[in-house]
């Protein structure tokens, strides 16, 4: 597996975003295309701009400006909708409801477990409502964020 960076742009080719994305296979089995696909995903599930302006964004890889990977203004986290995001998101909603729980003990891969369904879910009712509330189409959205977390 080999990890690009994927620009997210606006209509007004503007970067908002940098995503560093990954996708299974044999190295050069995916091609740009793939990349992209997956950072304007990424971009759709982080809800990067309103529903209505996610058909005017554009990815295109990344073009290094040597050094560390600085986004261009950008003010979202460099974590999000990645693993290591999405990670530090369940961790800490896990320990809320632990705490709401009365801090028990042995039931960390309860709450782990409970708080990464709940950000799914939630993750998977977004791309719903993204898509215009589509009747029956619920399996399919969830299927997409459980493949989506997958990778």
């Amino acid at each position: 597996m080999t990890e690009h960076l994927i620009d997210i742009l606006d209509g007004s080719q503007r970067v908002l975003h940098t995503y560093p994305v990954t996708l299974p296979g044999p190295e050069g089995a995916a091609t740009d295309a793939d990349y992209g696909a997956k950072a304007l995903e990424a971009a759709a599930h982080g809800q990067l701009v309103p529903d209505i302006e996610l058909r005017d964004l554009s990815a295109s890889t990344h073009i290094s400006r040597s050094g560390r990977m600085e986004p261009y203004g950008d003010t979202i986290s460099s974590n999000s909708e990645t693993k290591l995001g999405l990670e530090q998101l369940v961790r800490e909603h896990a320990y809320v409801l632990w705490e709401q729980a009365g801090r028990p003990e042995r039931q960390a891969d309860d709450h782990w477990n409970r708080a990464l369904d709940q950000h799914l879910r939630e993750r998977a009712y977004v791309l719903w409502r993204q898509e215009g509330c589509p009747e029956g189409r619920a399996d399919e959205h969830w299927r997409r964020v459980r493949e989506f977390e997958a990778y």
